[in-house]
C-alpha cells in the first residue's frame, strides 16, 4: 500500500513541477512548484531518500521566500488615458494580439468616441493593462476590452482599478461596469473574483 501510494505521491509531484514550468505567471509559478517540492519531501520521507528529502526541501523555501517578497512588495499603480495618437497603444495591441483576441475576439481599436473612455494602467511605470469602454447617460460602462497581460494576472490590476480607481471612475460618471459578453472560462472566473454579479448574458459591477 505504501509502495503504491509513494509511487502515486511522486507521479502528482512530477505533475506540479511540470505545470509550473508552463505558466507564465510569477505567483502561480511559485504556488504550483512549492506543491510539487512539497509532494517531493512527502514522497522523500515513505521511501526513506534523504537527498530527495533534502534538495526538495530546500527548493521549497526559496519558494516560501520568493512568495514572501511577492506579497509584501509594494507596487504603485497608476491609471493613465490614452488618444489616438498614442503610438505605444497599437504596438502594444499587436504583441498580444492573439491572447486579446482569446478574451476579447471582436475589439477594433478605432477613432475615439465622445463617449467613450480610455486608460492604460501602470504597474511600477509598466503597461499591465488597457481598458476601454463606452460610458452611456445611465452612467454603465460598456466594457470593450479591459485585458491584462498574463505575467500580471494575479487579480492586483483588478483590484486597484476597481477599488482605489473608483475615484477615477466616478469623475466619468460611472456608476457601473457591464461586460455584455463574456466567452473565455477565466475571464468569467476574474469577474466573479472581483464581484461581478451575472444578470442574464450580463456581467455587471456597481461602482
Amino acid at each position: 500500500m505504501i509502495n503504491i501510494f509513494g509511487q502515486l505521491l511522486g507521479y502528482l509531484a512530477f505533475i506540479f513541477l511540470a505545470v509550473s514550468l508552463w505558466v507564465n505567471n510569477d505567483i502561480k509559478f511559485r504556488w504550483i512548484n512549492s506543491l510539487g517540492s512539497l509532494s517531493f519531501v512527502c514522497y522523500g520521507l515513505l521511501i526513506h531518500a534523504f537527498p530527495i528529502v533534502l534538495t526538495n526541501s530546500v527548493l521549497l523555501a526559496i519558494n516560501v521566500y520568493f512568495l514572501f517578497k511577492i506579497y509584501r512588495r509594494q507596487e504603485k499603480f497608476d491609471l493613465v488615458e490614452f488618444k489616438n495618437d498614442a503610438a505605444l497603444i497599437p504596438k502594444f495591441l499587436s504583441f498580444y494580439n492573439k491572447d486579446i483576441k482569446a478574451y476579447f475576439p471582436n475589439f477594433i481599436l478605432k477613432e475615439k468616441q465622445q463617449d467613450e473612455i480610455r486608460f492604460v494602467v501602470l504597474r511600477d511605470i509598466v503597461v499591465a493593462n488597457l481598458f476601454a469602454a463606452a460610458v452611456n447617460e445611465n452612467g454603465d460602462a460598456l466594457v470593450k476590452i479591459n485585458y491584462t497581460v498574463p505575467k500580471y494576472r494575479d487579480y492586483k490590476v483588478g483590484r486597484f482599478l476597481f477599488e482605489e480607481g473608483k475615484e477615477f471612475l466616478h469623475d466619468k460618471g460611472i456608476k457601473r461596469i457591464v461586460y455584455t459578453q463574456v466567452d473565455n472560462p477565466n475571464h468569467e472566473k476574474f469577474l466573479k473574483v472581483m464581484g461581478f454579479i451575472k444578470e442574464g448574458n450580463f456581467y455587471i459591477k456597481n461602482i
